[in-house]
């Protein structure tokens, strides 16, 4: 009965670490930004502007739907809503390609682009779950000249969002 139990426990050992290794992993802790045109959270990773932690979490200013801040209330992030802070202003036709990079899935409800102080897109993506990459083809109707872009990537089985700022100059 000893060297059963004792080959039970050995086979276990054995086997642990293959399960362990096979097993999928758990979803990241951090989830998704504008790369490009570069949102402020994207400037702060690539250094051009000199910024606190968000350097090395461009992905994860998370906070509760319906805010309309560049750190979506997070503290720890708030240097992404000074506006003088020395943003790049990437220049834009009226037309402009947003595209998000993510690094978790999630199931997402709508994403909101807003500038000149009201929406200007939206995207409804009805629970469906993006890739590694989405884009959103933005028209900013009359706007014309520097604009902060806020965009809002709202989860559809959470209460919050992903916020990411672009300062554009729209010609």
């Amino acid at each position: 009965m000893k060297s059963k139990k004792m080959l039970a426990a050995a086979i276990g050992a054995g086997i642990a670490p293959l399960l362990a290794v096979s097993l999928p992993a758990g979803s990241a802790s951090a989830h998704g930004y504008i790369s490009s045109p570069p949102s402020r959270q994207a400037q702060c990773a690539a250094g051009l502007v000199s910024c606190g932690s968000i350097k090395y979490e461009p992905q994860s200013v998370e906070g509760p739907k319906g805010l309309m801040s560049c750190s979506g209330g997070n503290a720890a992030f708030a240097e992404l809503d000074n506006d003088s802070k020395g943003w790049k202003v990437t220049p834009v036709s009226r037309t402009t390609s947003f595209n998000w990079r993510l690094t978790a899935r999630h199931a997402t409800s709508t994403w909101q682009y807003y500038a000149g102080g009201r929406k200007i897109a939206e995207f409804n993506d009805g629970g469906a779950r993006p890739g590694e990459t989405v884009t959103h083809q933005v028209n900013f109707g009359s706007l014309t000249g520097k604009q902060k872009v806020l965009a809002v990537w709202n989860i559809a089985d959470t209460s919050n969002a992903f916020y990411a700022c672009v300062d554009v100059n729209v010609s």
